[in-house]
């Protein structure tokens, strides 16, 4: 194993468990139980690339042949679930976690794709597909409506990065240096849109009622 394979295994390990802890928090937000935390927390994590992996049929799905991913979802959820007392600002500690999965799982995306020589837009595709869809299945199954779908800059951010990614891999492939740049990018600039409330403007059919 190289030692880009070894920081691409440990990317996608922190990516679950972080991802999982957002799930995690999220539940206990809503007041789930100790069993509705965990599912929930497995399945932000695992959500995006078990989508990613359904949509290459080459390709099986990375938590059912390689378990580990299954016990750092598991370890995510308790870990939320033991510190949360601890974690006051529950919305503020979401969307830290929520964007380091984001970073994270973009990029793993992007990866799968070029490794199955896919073109540029598909490979960009499966990375915001594996960044987002885990955090859209989690909001689908607490009631909410998905993040990606309101007007928070998200997404985009995961579009933006996986380009900036797949790109600068092509003039320089196989360095470990392009894949933390790309993830690094994608954290900073997901924080600064929190930080800042951007967003983009929404739409309405709806004309403003006259004085």
């Amino acid at each position: 194993m190289t030692e880009l394979d070894k920081i691409i295994e440990l990317t996608a390990i922190i990516g679950v468990i972080s991802f999982s802890i957002s799930g995690a928090l999220t539940a206990i937000e809503k007041k789930f139980d100790i069993i509705g935390i965990i599912i929930i927390g497995f399945t932000t994590a695992v959500g995006g690339g078990t989508i990613r992996d359904i949509i290459i049929p080459e390709r099986n799905v990375f938590w059912v042949i390689e378990p580990i991913y299954i016990y750092m979802a598991i370890i995510g959820g308790i870990i939320a679930i033991l510190f949360r007392k601890k974690l006051q600002h529950l919305r503020t500690t979401l969307s830290l976690f929520d964007t380091i999965g984001l970073g994270l799982y973009t990029i793993i995306g992007v990866q799968v794709g070029i490794h199955f020589n896919l073109p540029g837009v598909s490979c960009v595709i499966l990375g915001a597909v594996t960044g987002t869809f885990g955090g859209v299945i989690r909001d689908i199954l607490v009631n909410e409506v998905p993040l990606v779908f309101q007007k928070e800059i998200y997404i985009s951010i995961s579009i933006l990065g996986g380009s900036i990614y797949y790109f600068t891999n092509y003039f320089f492939p196989g360095t470990a240096w392009v894949e933390l740049a790309s993830i690094a990018i994608i954290i900073i600039l997901r924080l600064i849109v929190v930080k800042f409330e951007i967003s983009f403007p929404t739409l309405s059919n709806k004309e403003k009622t006259k004085q």
